[in-house]
């Protein structure tokens, strides 16, 4: 149906397109930060002054390429020790002679319960490799208080580990060259921990923080990682207190880092070694810094040295290296004894600061006692607005119903917002009932921007087309101001009242995120004394006056395109790995979170112009334009396939066994599951030639399929949380009995003891049998225990799981050709049950072939379990 445009409508098409240069220009500008496009890498050659990044990554090379794999209990991540070792002591070689340079292997051993993504475990450990180098100058003391930067050597099970977290140790590695051969001497010790056990629970750290000799010096810490490829760098958790982060503000060359990031990351699934250096051990001063952008090969086999994004190591290592000197030389700097007679103070306040970047340009820090003076602002002057405007001439009875007009604009404002996220969760849930599969956008995110911003866009607009009055409370002839006028004052005034109430609720709430809606408030202050002031000279409100609206904003929007562009890229990543949710409502999960998010991202960087710019945009024919795009968007959206070899797929195939006496082959599966909401019905439908393989049936369905349940994943745990409707498939069992002699075998070792009270205790030895690269052997046990020699003799919380008994579960990493020797203790009558689940990394033929099936676009991580049960 042709559109019929009068000149409003021309006018109103006008500015909308204009708006859309405008934000076109704004996504290619914040499009270069994210991707440190600005950013020239130092090449081989570079000035050896300076961090380079092609020299870094030359380390990367040689870690996840000329290395066959850094996983625990394989040969490589030994390699990978000797390899930083041999880099350490060249350096040493080369020091000056006012360095005094100190390098150790230290091996760790140990025993604790945690909890992590929500779940209960025990852990115990050892053999686990930590490389440290110490830089200081010839006359520093042991107890000089130190900086820590910690880096993880390991990689995870089936990747190459080139950003997660090669790219991490490679830029430590370049940090410490460029201290000695820059000639400066640290003022304070510099402590550079290459841990070799982060994939595995974050055990190395562990370890380095509660036994080594070091571990009291550390006055602050710096934790690099990387949960993608590269892009931004951030800065996504600091503590305890204000002061790491105000380091990083005056120092980071290209500062990346939002407050707001210490408010999700707790929600995120994951961990890094930050927690045991500043919340769960050391209570030390530091930061968490991490790679987020390219998450798309983030634990998978595509992480490899290609995939790293130009300048973002060299962004990085500039960073890092301004930041460990901002450390070193500050005197707020103090080792484990002198903040614990400090206790809380100015310096070492708890409070959680407020802190960003704009466009890695400059940042922007101010404490917590600061915010609850800034951030009250904005509401205050939205309560005092109507009086101060009226109540001089008008009387209070003017002024009151001047609030309540302002109180209508911001609930307007607010039916507006929420439609702006409604509208594009309705429009996920109707194009997931016309399209055979999800997440088409996953491989092309451009999609999820053509689909859900117009509809966005229109959920704005719908209350101001449908309702173009405003239902005023003041009278327009006494005060002689025009009805238009007043309903332009009531809903800007409406608008401003809305943010000004979400900043005061992240302040009220703790939060450190409010600094979004504080700038969002204080832009619009200033947009409207620019559109007041040239309403006075110039009598009404015409296109000019709403360019001069707009104008003050742009600042504002372009960090909100900045901070939402990089939230909606970072979440669509990571949608491929959140976890497969049952039917009939996890295949609309995905798309329903991320088409509310775009919605919410949307509302940050188009609300605040509503008020008005709304008079322009708010006509049907518009509305009409929009929703052509929204169909447009939808019949391309099934054009396009969720998944790429730049945007994989991940499945996990397990080749189970179940075995019994330590050498007899029970029962022998494959057993696969996915991580994301397309199933694995829709993997064998477009991976024919495994299908083929497994002799799947075209008329397959999850009624009739033998299903593994959470049990048959247990060496993965607590990630086997993140499996639904995982399936099994039969599978032989010979190619293993070639392969290995001895199987995993769990006994008694002595007899057992009886005390006086009726408690028994149970006294085992766990033998791994001839397994070959052993990543971890899991216990999960059930009865009525009561005490262990795991963790100081401490038990975790049960876990409960698909109905079944309470039980205790502990991981058990390190050196598979050593036996374990434990003890177990019942208090009450009754047996004690240990299942027991031992991942190896070495597969059969079989096996083997069959992962070769998959297409490009489906990344494999292929291992091979085995399960036995035993009760004592």
């Amino acid at each position: 149906m042709a559109l019929r445009l009068d000149a409003r409508d021309v006018s109103g098409f006008k500015f909308l397109f204009s708006l859309a240069i405008m934000y076109a220009l704004m996504s290619i500008l914040v499009h270069s930060v994210i991707y440190t496009k600005f950013i020239t890498p130092l090449g081989i050659d570079a000035p050896l002054d300076r961090f380079s990044e092609a020299r870094a990554i030359e380390h990367v090379r040689v870690l996840a390429h000329e290395i066959d794999g850094r996983q625990e209990g394989r040969k490589g991540l030994r390699e990978a020790a000797e390899y930083i070792k041999a880099q350490l002591e060249r350096l040493k070689e080369r020091a000056g002679s006012n360095f005094r340079i100190e390098i150790e292997e230290n091996v760790v051993a140990g025993s604790f319960n945690m909890m992590f993504l929500g779940h209960s475990i025990s852990f115990g450990y050892r053999n686990h490799t930590n490389i440290l180098m110490r830089i200081s100058s010839i006359d520093s003391q042991e107890t000089d208080p130190s900086v820590l930067m910690n880096a993880h050597f390991d990689s995870p099970l089936g990747s190459p580990g080139a950003g997660d977290c090669g790219s991490c140790v490679a830029s430590l590695l370049e940090i410490a060259r460029l201290t000695i051969d820059s000639g400066w001497v640290p003022p304070r010790p510099i402590i550079l921990l290459f841990n070799g056990a982060e994939e595995v629970f974050l055990l190395a750290a562990n370890g380095f923080v509660r036994t080594h000799k070091w571990r009291d010096s550390i006055g602050a810490f710096i934790n690099v990682e990387a949960s993608g490829s590269g892009g931004l760098d951030l800065v996504c958790q600091s503590g305890p207190g204000s002061w790491p982060s105000s380091i990083y503000a005056q120092s980071a060359i290209y500062p990346m880092a939002h407050s707001a990031a210490q408010d999700v990351f707790p929600v995120i699934p994951g961990d890094t070694d930050y927690r045991m250096f500043s919340e769960d051990y050391g209570n030390i001063p530091g930061l968490d810094i991490i790679f987020l952008l390219g998450g798309y090969y983030y634990h998978t086999s595509y992480d490899t040295v290609d995939r790293l994004i130009p300048g973002s190591m060299q962004a990085r290592g500039d960073n890092l290296y301004s930041t460990v000197k901002a450390f070193a030389e500050s005197s707020k700097l103090k080792n484990a004894h002198e903040r614990e007679s400090l206790g809380v103070s100015d310096e070492y306040d708890d409070g959680q600061a407020v802190f960003f970047d704009y466009l890695a340009w400059f940042m922007i820090f101010y404490s917590r006692r600061i915010a609850m003076v800034l951030h009250s602002i904005p509401i205050i002057i939205f309560l005092i607005m109507p009086f101060f405007s009226r109540f001089p001439n008008s009387g209070l009875l003017c002024c009151f119903a001047t609030f309540y007009d302002f109180v209508k604009g911001m609930i307007l404002h607010t039916i507006e917002m929420m439609l702006g996220i409604v509208f594009p969760v309705i429009f996920s849930v109707l194009r997931l009932l016309v399209s055979s599969y999800g997440m088409n956008w996953f491989a092309s995110p451009f999609l999820a921007f053509m689909m859900f911003i117009p509809i966005s866009i229109v959920g704005l607009l719908i209350p101001r087309t449908v309702f173009p009055g405003f239902p005023l409370s003041q009278n327009a002839s006494a005060l002689k101001i025009s009805k238009e006028a007043l309903s332009e004052e009531a809903r800007f005034w409406g608008a401003f009242g809305f943010y000004a109430s979400l900043t005061l609720a992240y302040l009220v709430a703790g939060l450190s995120g409010g600094f979004l809606n504080f700038f969002t408030s204080a832009s619009m202050l200033l947009a409207w004394i620019s559109f007041y002031l040239t309403i006075k000279f110039h009598g009404h409100h015409s296109v000019r006056s709403t360019v001069f609206y707009v104008i003050p904003l742009i600042p504002c929007i372009t960090y909100s395109v900045y901070f939402g562009g990089f939230l909606v890229q970072f979440l669509i990543e990571k949608m491929g790995m959140m976890g497969s949710l049952p039917p009939p409502y996890g295949n609309y999960i995905p798309d329903i979170v991320v088409a509310a998010i775009v919605g919410v991202v949307t509302g940050w960087c188009v609300g605040p112009l509503i008020p008005i710019c709304g008079k322009w945009l708010a006509k049907s024919s518009i509305l009409q334009f929009l929703l052509h795009l929204c169909v447009i968007a939808l019949a391309l959206s099934s054009r396009f396939f969720p998944y790429s070899t730049d945007a994989p797929k991940r499945v996990v195939l397990q080749h189970t066994f179940l075995t019994a006496d330590g050498n007899r082959v029970v029962d022998s599966s494959y057993d696969f599951s996915v991580v994301d909401s397309n199933s694995l019905l829709f993997l064998f439908k477009h991976a024919p030639e495994v299908a083929k393989e497994l002799h799947f049936d075209p008329d397959f369905s999850f009624e009739t399929a033998k299903i593994s349940n959470q049990q048959t994943f247990l060496t993965l745990f607590p990630v086997n949380f993140l499996f639904s409707r995982s399936l099994k498939f039969p599978a032989r069992s010979d190619g293993i009995l070639k392969q290995y002699t001895q199987f995993p075998l769990l006994y008694t070792n002595k007899p057992q003891l009886t005390s006086s009270d009726g408690s028994r205790r149970v006294y085992l030895e766990l033998s791994l049998g001839s397994l070959q690269e052993v990543w971890v052997a899991v216990l999960n046990i059930t009865g009525p225990l009561s005490n262990w020699s795991f963790a100081d003799n401490k038990l975790p919380v049960p876990e409960t799981a698909e109905g079944g008994p309470p039980s205790y579960i502990c991981r058990l990493t390190g050196a598979s050709n050593e036996k374990w020797n434990f003890w177990l203790e019942a208090s009450k009558p009754g047996d004690l049950r240990v299942d027991l689940a031992v991942l190896d990394q070495v597969l059969v033929d079989e096996a083997k072939k069959l992962k070769g099936l998959f297409p490009p676009w489906a990344d494999v991580t292929a291992f091979s379990s085995f399960l036995s049960t035993y009760v004592f």
